[in-house]
């Protein structure tokens, strides 16, 4: 029988260093949010070109969750968040250095690469390290951390890039990278002792790189995608997390100065609200969701709802520009897309066995990254092609989202009846163990 890690003191140590590494990861994601409109005038790109930056690192981002994930399962958690760190900041580096737009791209190609690597890994921190009724809470937790590098972003490395510069702002939050290596090689353990993984399952190949490996890697995909929870699990995150993601990732800034006529300070102001919505929304959302199962569905579909009704307004209302308190009232709605995305993990991780969490996370953390690479190109095409017309390049959202909301109608009942089987409630809830220590 499966026995619940025991938590305590150490485990948050040890969660807290994985969940820094995710921190700075973040902190670069978001770095060319804030610099949307001086990228464009440093490389003197178009707004197709410029999407292709977020898109491409988007792009290698999603391509590689599946990957990742089974890293993750035959690897170890402190082996791919290492490799992470290392890519992501010698990325963040080039971009800081990057002479020309191609070498520019090939930069923030392999930060999306190195930031792939963190966010299933604390994840799977979580998991080996929590007891399994505190997974929707350190869930939540950690995409809070990640919320919070958005917000450094967003109030340090913007005034810092217009202060001293391209390369030295860049350059100099690359050092953060390095940073949080020391902690990560020194002191970070996969799981506390004694609750270690079942041993991999080998074919006949025997080795790392032979038929075995192929036949675990086509294994772990093949049951982690049979499991209705980790398709739901998939549209969940699809549906919720892209709004938000786009808008913090790239428009926002041009959509609020250009269509809105603000100022960066204002618009900045705005994309620090959406972060502190998240922020505040993420420990709702974990704590509602870690007391009753039953209220995921409602809260993902709700969200999905909400968004889509604010977008309408702001997009629909007369005039050129709409009023600040409906964009304040976007922005607040938009800090719930992240916390209802971490909804999906909590569809997957029950419907999969531990030694198969990692490649769950990774097909479920394709779903939002898919959407909002699709997204931010729709929109670039659509500005250019319209001579920068937000409304009609915005309305790619309604699109989506209604593809989503289908999808989880679709697999909700099989997911939810999969899930009530006594196997899996009792993966989901563990037994007291030997020591009397009680399951969630």
């Amino acid at each position: 029988m499966f026995q619940d890690p025991p938590g305590g003191g150490r485990a948050v140590a040890v969660w807290s260093i994985g969940v820094a590494v995710y921190f700075v990861a973040v902190i670069f994601r978001t770095s060319l949010g804030v610099a949307g409109l001086d990228a464009a005038d440093r490389f003197h790109v178009n707004a197709s070109a410029l999407a292709t930056f977020s898109l491409l690192q988007l792009l290698v981002y999603a391509g590689m969750q599946i990957p990742v994930g089974l890293m993750v399962d035959r690897l170890g958690t402190k082996k791919v968040l290492t490799l992470g760190a290392v890519l992501f900041t010698v990325g963040q580096l080039g971009f800081a250095l990057s002479p020309s737009y191609g070498m520019a791209l090939a930069a923030r190609a392999l930060l999306g690469c190195g930031d792939a690597m963190t966010f299933i890994s604390v994840l799977r921190l979580g998991t080996r390290w929590f007891p399994a009724r505190r997974g929707p809470l350190m869930a939540q937790l950690a995409g809070l951390v990640g919320m919070a590098g958005n917000l450094v972003s967003t109030l340090v490395l913007a005034p810092v890039l217009h202060g001293v510069g391209w390369t030295a702002a860049f350059a100099g939050s690359a050092v953060a990278g390095l940073v949080v290596l020391v902690p990560l090689v020194l002191f970070l353990r996969d799981h506390p002792e004694g609750h270690g993984p079942a041993p991999v399952q080998r074919g006949s190949g025997g080795s790392v790189g032979s038929g075995g490996s192929g036949g675990f890697v086509r294994r772990q995909i093949r049951e982690s995608w049979a499991e209705p929870g980790t398709r739901l699990g998939l549209w969940v995150h699809f549906t919720t997390q892209f709004p938000a993601m786009v808008f913090l990732l790239l428009w926002g800034m041009p959509f609020l100065v250009e269509a809105q006529g603000l100022s960066r300070t204002t618009a900045g102001g705005l994309l620090t609200l959406v972060v502190a919505s998240n922020m505040a929304l993420g420990l709702v959302y974990g704590q509602a969701v870690g007391r009753r199962q039953s209220a995921r569905i409602p809260l993902a579909l709700g969200t999905v709802g909400l968004t889509a009704l604010l977008w309408a307004a702001v997009l629909a209302y007369p005039g050129d520009a709409a009023p600040m308190w409906l964009l304040i009232t976007l922005c607040l709605v938009l800090g719930g897309c992240g916390p209802a995305s971490m909804i999906g993990f909590d569809f997957a991780r029950p419907a999969n066995p531990p030694e198969r969490q990692g490649t769950a996370s990774g097909i479920t953390n394709m779903g939002g990254f898919i959407a909002s690479m699709t997204t931010l190109l729709t929109v670039g095409v659509l500005l250019d092609a319209t001579g920068d017309n937000y409304r009609i390049a915005f309305s790619t959202v309604f699109v989506l989202e209604a593809l989503g909301v289908s999808q989880i109608l679709r697999l909700r009942r099989r997911a939810l009846a999969r899930e009530a089987e006594p196997e899996r409630v009792s993966r989901a809830c563990p037994l007291p163990d030997a020591a009397g220590r009680e399951g969630p």
